[in-house]
């Protein structure tokens, strides 16, 4: 049995493959900072393209990391229940989906994509 994603949202196009924000994103891009200045979270969310580099087992998570010294990001693959990183800082939305194909998410609309390391500074202690 294969331990990929599985489920009704489709797969992440790979990183050459996906399609940047352009021009014709422009009307899109208003409603949703119309959406965010509604709610309040204009300073608080954005946007990321979503892509794939390679498949995650639906038991792990990405993390970032961070060397504030070299000012440097780093991503690694951990497993989602032994992971001490619990700070989501990118979601995928599921549309059509009432709950996240990730038991830990189960009843959410979306899925946490990355989680960030707050013991590598990330995000940096004061």
């Amino acid at each position: 049995m294969s331990t990929q994603k599985k489920g009704p949202t489709s797969a992440l196009p790979r990183f050459e493959e996906a399609e940047p924000l352009g021009p014709h994103d422009w009307a899109f891009v208003q409603d949703l900072v119309a959406v965010l200045e509604k709610h309040g979270n204009l300073e608080r969310f954005g946007l990321c393209l979503l892509h794939d580099h390679f498949p995650l087992a639906v038991d792990e998570i990405l993390v970032e990391t961070t060397d504030t010294e070299a000012r440097t990001l780093h991503a690694h693959v951990e497993k989602a229940s032994q992971t001490r990183h619990k700070k989501a800082s990118q979601w995928r939305f599921l549309p059509g989906v009432q709950h996240s194909l990730r038991g830990e998410f189960a009843g959410d609309p979306y899925e946490v994509v990355l989680v960030c390391d707050p013991y590598s500074g990330c995000p940096p202690r004061k």
